[in-house]
């Protein structure tokens, strides 16, 4: 990592912070992890490496961190590290803990394609649609 990242602004180096953070858990989680989180975001693996790349300062959504935290299991030393750099870097953006955003984890039975290549399309494709039908019930309903 860079010196320089986050020196523009105090906030900028606590962004960086809880990035770093969020990506040493995830570095230590079973393999999937990160796919399981960008389908709980609804979103997609790309924006899972932004939200953990100190180097792009975007911000990580208030919305998103009890996601996070559920999907990522944190520690409670991991979970108050993120929190303090979280606080610093934007000051009164996350209220009480809040379990705004619940999922449930539906299983799909896919065939083996035979190419791992292949399989990982497959299953970014079925995470985008699952993403995309919540986006659309949410609105409806």
């Amino acid at each position: 990592m860079k010196d320089d990242v986050g020196k523009d602004t105090p906030g900028d180096k606590n962004v960086a912070e809880y990035k770093i953070i969020l990506r040493k858990v995830l570095d230590n989680r079973p393999s999937g992890t990160r796919l399981k989180l960008a389908a709980a975001l609804g979103k997609n693996r790309s924006f899972v490496s932004q939200i953990t790349n100190p180097a792009y300062l975007v911000p990580i959504p208030a919305k998103h961190v009890a996601v996070i935290f559920e999907v990522c299991h944190l520690s409670s030393a991991e979970r108050s590290a993120f929190l303090d750099a979280y606080g610093r870097a934007h000051p009164g953006r996350l209220r009480a803990p809040h379990r705004e955003a619940r999922t449930r984890i539906i299983s799909v039975t896919v065939p083996e394609l035979g190419d791992d290549k292949k399989n990982r399309v497959l299953e970014q494709l079925i995470v985008d649609f699952a993403a995309q039908l919540a986006r659309f019930a949410e609105s409806v309903g």
